[in-house]
């Protein structure tokens, strides 16, 4: 990885990283991520700028799920019909909008892309911890960030195909699945008791009966993928920025969220993924249960009791309608009031499609990921 890092920067930032040798490239892991490594790259401190070339900066090399090609039919190398969350369509097309939202100043800035991954702005930063979720200042600038993140006119298909054909895509490769190993076959063949066909069944129909408008979503928006920007803790406002965008797509506006992520798979391969808004902020709420930075396997820790409370909920949708007014104009006070019933029923609906979206990934990371962590522990859970 470092000579292959060294190899990148030399070729995407040039300036003085190109009179640097491998022995003064600076390289070191950064933590939060399920679905890809993460490496910071520095300068030394004696080498001089040459020009604008950034000092350091953030390496990102994708998991093998965001990686692997997609089978014949289902889009990508393998097919057109636009149904694989995988391959070269959806990297080039995240590259894509990765650089409008840098453009927009709603993402890191974006310095080079190749098919193993990107090179992107290092920002001074902390992730936030998933107890920071519940802060109501914090939770109020997350759904004005997710309600501006929504409500983006973005160049990709909207039709909302991405969620239900990305989990279509999970079960037929789960079907095809097998372990060696005696411990996860045995989880493995519990999961497939679940029938896991039926409940996709159910919770469609669920879904097609519940009113969410489909808008770009984040679809990943958990406290890893927020970060809390140095310097700006005490600002009473844009003091957090959104990342990790691989999920991101037009959906139900509940759907994914920033989709990309803890990680899930990558956009569709015809187009980046479209949902209702109800997945993405669904997603949100069920993302304070889980706790990333436990220390002991399974490397999680899930804590139902901290799904956020009605009154948390409505804490979240009213800044996020707050935002989103200048999009629906006046309201009256019964109107505003019946809106909020709505999209408390959309979005904890939603929420049962994000379990199982997620239910759906951790079986097969089980099988690909390189990644140290528990996913089939964290499987039945969801």
């Amino acid at each position: 990885t470092r000579r292959q890092a060294y190899a990148w920067c030399r070729e995407f930032l040039a300036g003085s990283w190109k009179l640097i040798g491998p022995e003064e490239f600076g390289i070191g892991p950064v933590s939060g991520g399920l679905s890809n490594l993460l490496f910071k790259c520095t300068l030394p401190e004696h080498v001089l700028s040459v020009g604008d070339e950034p000092r350091q900066v953030l390496l990102r090399v994708y998991g093998a799920i965001l990686q692997t090609g997609c089978p014949e039919g289902m889009g990508g190398p393998g097919g057109s019909d636009g149904r694989c969350p995988q391959g070269v369509d959806s990297l080039v097309l995240e590259s894509v909008m990765f650089a409008i939202l840098a453009e927009r100043a709603l993402g890191p800035r974006l310095y080079g892309v190749f098919p193993q991954g990107r090179l992107e702005q290092f920002i001074p930063s902390r992730r936030l911890r998933t107890e920071d979720l519940r802060d109501p200042d914090i939770s109020g600038e997350i759904a004005v960030k997710m309600s501006r993140f929504h409500g983006m006119v973005m160049p990709f298909n909207k039709e909302p195909k991405w969620l239900f054909g990305t989990m279509e895509w999970y079960l037929k490769q789960i079907a095809e699945l097998t372990f060696s190993e005696e411990e996860q076959l045995k989880k493995f063949n519990h999961l497939k008791t679940y029938n896991l066909q039926e409940e996709m069944k159910n919770l469609r129909e669920l879904l097609e009966a519940t009113p969410s408008p489909v808008v770009f979503c984040h679809n990943d928006v958990q406290e890893g993928n927020i970060l809390l920007l140095a310097g700006h803790e005490a600002s009473s406002s844009d003091k957090l920025m959104l990342i990790d965008f691989e999920y991101s797509s037009y959906n139900y506006r509940w759907v994914w969220g920033l989709a990309g992520g803890v990680g899930g798979p990558g956009g569709v391969s015809a187009h980046p993924p479209i949902l209702p808004r109800g997945f993405d902020i669904g997603n949100h709420f069920c993302e304070w249960v889980y706790n990333y930075t436990h220390g002991a396997w399974p490397f999680f820790k899930a804590s139902p009791e901290n799904y956020p409370s009605r009154q948390q909920q409505l804490h979240f949708i009213r800044h996020y309608l707050s935002e989103d007014s200048g999009r629906r104009g006046d309201t009256t006070h019964e109107e505003q009031a019946a809106l909020e019933e709505e999209m408390l029923t959309e979005v904890n609906r939603f929420a049962l499609a994000s379990h199982f979206f997620w239910g759906l990934w951790s079986i097969l990371q089980a099988k690909i990921s390189t990644i140290n962590f528990g996913y089939l522990v964290s499987a039945p859970g969801r």
